[in-house]
């Protein structure tokens, strides 16, 4: 018996992570998704668990776990042109979806990458800018969409956030480049080696990639090989994965190993359709599936630019709705990420 097409390509960042291994799960246990291809990116596939594709229902989904370092550039190169050469050769359908789920944090420390800049920034935004970029040769043309998985922390003034911006400036960017906070000269963990340094620099590089969703957007739809692409954010709420490895231990264990798993399951016990601040991995990967799969009445039936706490609309923060400060973070992306003439085609890459 032949082996049935796949209806297209979803494609995951940090597949192994908390969310996305959760992610994986969906799409594995759920016979709709199940039908399309995976491309599920890790750092080291050698090394990586993705509980989901051991299990004996995967049989029935085809997928690949593909290697992508994303604290290098020349990695996510090399992984782009390798998807975007499948799909030219027809080795794999169209990419329907790609969820840029991916997430680093470090409140101990600050590290830099091979390629000069912050961890943080680099594996949190600029790589997954530029895979964006470089695959949306590759994106189903009339049904293909975007999601960016955000956090809250991209907003300094949100509640939520109040400690680690309670002596320092709510304004991210306020000059006219972002070197400092991408090459780590903002915020830094000599000046304040405390956690909050850390959660500062993972909030503004979340603050690009929340910014990434209307600038992106703007430029897709004045693109007209591209315009029916859509690109979406959602909020995942707070959840208790390993992101937080990195962190003292009381945010690492007392909070996310005691009693964040326990408060998100009672949370999203109590409120299974809604959007608790706490939630479990599984609650949150079913509203990135919805965003990025689904013919949603709430949405409509084609989604733009939006941003989502969880199933539901919601607001930005001001500063990533400033459209000038998108377009000076998009300037700065280019300059970083060496892109050239003919690697993306967008036709305003610049």
């Amino acid at each position: 018996m032949a082996t049935p097409t796949p209806k297209g390509t979803i494609v995951v960042t940090g597949a192994n992570g908390g969310l996305g291994s959760a992610i994986v799960a969906r799409v594995v246990s759920t016979p709709d998704l199940a039908a399309y291809h995976g491309i599920y990116t890790v750092r080291d596939p050698s090394s990586a668990v993705i509980p989901a594709l051991q299990s004996s229902s995967s049989s029935n989904h085809a997928h690949d776990i593909v290697a992508l370092d994303l604290a290098k550039l020349s990695s996510v190169r090399a992984a782009a042109a390798a998807l975007n050469e499948r799909v030219a050769a027809g080795e794999i359908p169209p990419i329907r979806a790609l969820v840029l789920n991916a997430g680093y944090q470090e409140m101990d420390a600050q590290r830099m990458t091979e390629d000069g800049f912050t961890m943080t920034f680099e594996v949190n935004y600029l790589s997954q800018w530029l895979l964006a970029l470089l695959l949306l040769q590759s994106m189903d043309k009339e049904v293909g969409r975007i999601v960016v998985v955000g956090s809250l922390a991209h907003d300094p003034y949100a509640k939520q956030n109040e400690i680690p911006y309670k002596k320092f400036s709510k304004t991210t960017i306020e000059t006219d480049t972002i070197d400092p906070i991408a090459k780590g000269t903002w915020s830094t963990y000599e000046e304040d080696p405390s956690w909050e340094s850390g959660m500062r620099r993972y909030g503004a590089a979340k603050l690009f990639e929340v910014m990434m969703i209307g600038e992106l957007q703007r430029r897709l739809d004045t693109d007209p090989a591209l315009s029916k692409l859509s690109i979406l954010g959602v909020d995942p709420g707070t959840m208790p994965t390993n992101i937080a490895r990195r962190s003292p231990w009381f945010i690492r264990i007392l909070m996310f190993q005691l009693i964040f798993p326990l408060v998100a399951r009672v949370a999203t016990w109590r409120n299974p359709t809604g959007n608790p601040t706490y939630r479990t991995p599984d609650k949150s990967a079913a509203d990135v599936l919805s965003a990025a799969m689904d013919n949603n009445p709430v949405l409509g039936e084609r989604p733009k630019g939006l941003y989502l706490n969880g199933s539901e609309v919601c607001d930005m923060s001001a500063e990533a709705k400033d459209a000038k400060k998108r377009e000076l973070v998009w300037r700065d992306s280019v300059r970083y990420a060496g892109l050239k003439e003919g690697e993306t085609v967008l036709v305003n890459w610049r």
